[in-house]
């Protein structure tokens, strides 16, 4: 079979990333980025990621050497005219991308693939700029690319089916965890992962628990790597309040996605996090600044609930509407965010009908349409989504 060339657009940490990917799996890739000194910092990263691999002995300097040789870095856009598939890494702008995708079509093939890396924005409306939209399609990396197992493959309303299976086989045989994704605001990951964060900050501005109880529940009780306040500022608030923010507006304002204001005013402040030195967290010297935790086991189990039920409800109505299959919801939290169980699987696990108590008590309380259950779980009282 001939070696694929592979073309990314941008040479961010996500764009470099994806580039590794790729020429790890055996492509020739060439990355392309307006700005030379994105470039020189990204190949100079990748060389010293590879340096520490060799040094550890995870692989040979001869094949970092190949790697490396399989990569090319520019600042023109017609270096991709040989690509069999580009994959747009750049900003999340829907004009800027519908503006490069018009562009790159001038230089490839026919029966070169267009993809976009978004987050949450339209594939849809990208591939609308195009003149062969039936090959534009998402290719949805997690942040490392190298590291994160998970990849969404979006298809666009225009997208050909036989060009999206393919594309999803040559992601597959580059040692990814694929799931197929319907076109709608957040995809999978980051549609069902919001009550995360959102209903982290909704219990600590309600004065429940501090920022520090609240990660000590997720840890502790559900068992996550890190707690959400932690995890936002790992993220950046930058980046985790605009997806909030672009999920909850393309939901025409739908109360289960509205964003915070403490998250806002961080925005605002520049506090974005781990990489300016202060967030929700105070960070100095590598080291995050906590209050220790006062709250009884009692509280920090309500609060873990609270947060794990939101959650299975929002995976339950994601299912509902056919964002993705009950299997491919399961994979994509679990290798996507690093859940410790599907979604599905726990709700199972609770009992359906516990779910849909808890969820009917919020409402009860609070007669806010964030706290509505979903249809599907209401209707699956006494049943379970896996045998």
């Amino acid at each position: 079979m001939e070696t694929k060339q592979i073309g990314v657009i941008g040479g961010g940490t996500m764009g470099a990333g994806i580039a590794q990917v790729a020429a790890q799996a055996g492509c020739k890739v060439v990355v392309v980025d307006m700005a030379e000194a994105v470039l020189e910092k990204a190949q100079k990263q990748l060389e010293q990621v590879l340096l520490k691999r060799v040094e550890k002995q995870q692989m040979l300097a001869s094949d970092a050497e190949a790697l490396q040789q399989r990569i090319v870095w520019t600042t023109r856009m017609t270096d991709l005219a040989a690509s069999d598939c580009v994959i747009e890494a750049i900003v999340e702008n829907i004009a800027v991308k519908q503006k490069v995708f018009q562009e790159l079509e001038t230089i490839v093939s026919d029966t070169c693939v267009l993809a976009t890396n978004t987050s949450s924005l339209s594939v849809t409306s990208i591939a609308s700029a195009c003149s062969h939209p039936q090959r534009v399609l998402g290719i949805h990396f997690f942040n490392p690319a190298p590291l994160m197992a998970l990849v969404e493959i979006v298809p666009a309303l225009q997208s050909d089916v036989e060009i999206v299976s393919a594309t999803k086989s040559m992601i597959d045989s580059w040692g990814k965890k694929t799931v197929l994704a319907k076109d709608t605001p957040g995809f999978i990951v980051n549609r069902l992962a919001r009550p995360f964060y959102s209903e982290a900050i909704r219990i600590y501005e309600e004065g429940m628990a501090s920022m520090e109880a609240i990660d000590e529940a997720m840890r502790r009780i559900g068992g996550f790597k890190m707690g959400p306040f932690e995890l936002m500022d790992l993220i950046g608030h930058d980046v985790n309040y605009t997806v909030t923010e672009t999920v909850w507006q393309s939901f025409y304002f739908d109360p289960r996605y509205t964003p915070s204001f403490v998250q806002k005013r961080l925005v605002e402040a520049k506090w974005l996090g781990r990489k300016t030195g202060r967030g929700f967290y105070k960070y100095e010297d590598g080291q995050t600044i906590r209050e220790a935790v006062t709250c009884s086991d009692e509280t920090l189990q309500l609060i873990a609930n609270r947060i794990l039920v939101m959650l299975m409800n929002e995976a339950a109505h994601g299912l509902y509407l056919g964002v993705a299959s009950k299997e491919d919801i399961e994979l994509a939290m679990t290798k996507g965010v690093n859940y410790p169980k599907g979604l599905l699987h726990w709700a199972d696990e609770w009992g359906i009908d516990v779910c849909v108590a808890q969820l009917d008590a919020l409402y009860n309380r609070y007669r806010e349409d964030r706290y509505r259950c979903s249809v599907l779980l209401r209707d699956m009282v006494g049943k379970t989504f896996f045998n």
